[in-house]
């Protein structure tokens, strides 16, 4: 199967971007929050603005995805 971005619908705090992203990854999606905090205090808002229009590109995970993971 193909690899795409999602944004979760399981691990999710806002909108599952980094939720999504750590599910692409392979990586913790608590590191990816933690990165997405640092970015937005060093780049004084900027990826704020980056991480809202990720929420509105990015297609919310397909349900079918979800019982495909859980086997």
């Amino acid at each position: 199967m193909e690899k795409r971005l999602y944004r979760s619908r399981t691990n999710r705090v806002l909108s599952g971007v980094c939720g999504g992203l750590g599910q692409y990854f392979n990586l913790d999606p608590v590191l990816m929050r933690v990165l997405a905090v640092i970015l937005g205090f060093v780049s004084f808002g900027t990826f704020l603005v980056l991480y809202l229009v990720l929420a509105l590109i990015i297609p919310l995970e397909p349900e079918r995805a979800l019982t495909n993971r859980d086997e």
